[in-house]
């Protein structure tokens, strides 16, 4: 008997890789003690949140006593929270943002499925450049629509020619994630340029009365550059661009759940302000109803500071040179805190297996849309990065 439907049968099984790892995980440690085994397989960020958090907190549990202190609100999010947010969002996209064109959501993950749920039609289609975080899928297969994923080039650069070649009449939006997860990459405001420009040749082809091409840029990750890299603001390229993002990496508030969309003001006024009112609904009927009040709360109020970057800049270095001095070859990531470096002998569930006998856990590239490759995650302590050094030797010296 088949108890759940298809797609979601299908999708497990794509998602076994990393049930796979995790079950390994916790029989290794079980084993050989959690000293023993260097996990890089998840991506959970383990740095503390910034000192400012605690009093925050504190104020907080005082609000959370008072009535309706943790009742529901506004389904779009409290409307100082969207303030505050609109402000932020204002100095990093370098135009100006309202309040009215933000909706805060339970993490980027809601925010994507709200966007899909509001503008996806059976059959539609969603580009995105591969390697990419391997939900994306999933969140927009919800409502029928397709993932479409195009190959960026070695450096993991966008191939702005293979983008606008998989552009059919049904592609719904172009979906980036910069800095990238898994390969850390940062793309740059000439390529950014070229896919806005890109979208609105598509659009003005449409004509007023079609449906958009949006480009969806995922955006958890843009705390997190190094070695003097920025990432470039959407918003202002193009009427048709939409950012969300989430505080799980940048606060590490990963458990509380709190993230926003943000709709380019010109986009937000477009049809009598459809596609926001239309956000905030499907928000409410999705059966979200509204980000956690506590979360929202604490990061509005920490929205302008960071966790601690240089322990993850110092553990980014730190694997790069755990790699070369294995002689594996990768991509010096640009941001994020993932590695997506080539495996041995070009087989990467090989690779992965033979880092599993040395209690290295890692994640097979291709599920992640680029075979070939393993995903590292650099959401650990460096004693571990640097405990696994002659474990990498060994195994990719087996993968030859």
């Amino acid at each position: 008997m088949q108890t759940v439907t298809k797609p979601f049968m299908e999708a497990a099984g794509k998602a076994s890789f990393i049930r796979k790892m995790f079950e390994k995980g916790i029989e290794l440690k079980a084993k050989y003690g959690e000293d023993a085994v260097c996990d890089f397989s998840l991506g959970n960020p383990d740095v503390p949140p910034p000192e400012a958090a605690r009093a925050v907190l504190h104020r907080i549990a005082d609000d959370a006593m008072k009535p309706l202190g943790l009742g529901y609100c506004p389904n779009a999010g409290i409307p100082a929270v969207r303030a505050a947010m609109a402000k932020m969002l204002t100095s990093q996209q370098k135009v100006e943002v309202g309040a009215d064109d933000i909706v805060m959501t339970v993490g980027a993950a809601s925010a994507l499925v709200c966007f899909f749920r509001a503008t996806i039609d059976a059959g539609d289609e969603v580009i995105v450049p591969s390697p990419y975080f391997v939900e994306y899928g999933n969140y927009c297969g919800h409502f029928g629509g397709v993932l479409k994923p195009v190959p960026t080039h070695e450096d993991f650069t966008l191939d702005l020619e293979a983008i606008a070649a998989a552009v059919t009449p049904k592609t719904r939006a172009i979906l980036i994630n910069s800095p990238n997860n898994p390969t850390g990459q940062i793309y740059s405001i000439d390529e950014l340029r070229k896919l806005a420009s890109l979208v609105e040749d598509v659009n003005r082809s449409r004509g007023e009365g079609g449906r958009p091409l949006y480009i969806l840029s995922d955006e958890p990750y843009r705390a997190f550059a190094y070695d003097g890299a920025e990432v470039p603001p959407v918003l202002p390229l193009t009427r048709f661009a939409v950012v969300l993002g989430s505080f799980s990496k940048s606060l590490s508030l990963a458990g509380e759940r709190v993230g926003y969309i943000v709709v380019s003001p010109e986009l937000s006024k477009l049809d009598g302000g459809a596609l926001i009112s239309t956000l905030i609904l499907v928000n409410r009927t999705l059966g979200y109803v509204n980000a956690p009040v506590v979360g929202q709360k604490l990061a509005a109020a920490i929205c302008n500071e960071t966790v601690d970057i240089g322990i993850y800049k110092r553990r980014h270095d730190l694997m790069a040179k755990v790699l070369s001095d294995a002689g594996i070859e990768f991509v010096m990531p640009r941001g994020a805190f993932y590695f997506f470096p080539k495996a041995p002998g070009g087989d990467d569930a090989r690779f992965v297996d033979a880092l599993l006998k040395e209690r290295i856990l890692a994640v097979p590239g291709s599920g992640f849309g680029r075979a070939g490759h393993i995903r590292l995650s650099c959401a650990v302590d460096e004693k571990i990065i640097a405990r696994s050094a002659e474990g990498f030797k060994r195994a990719a010296e087996e993968c030859r």
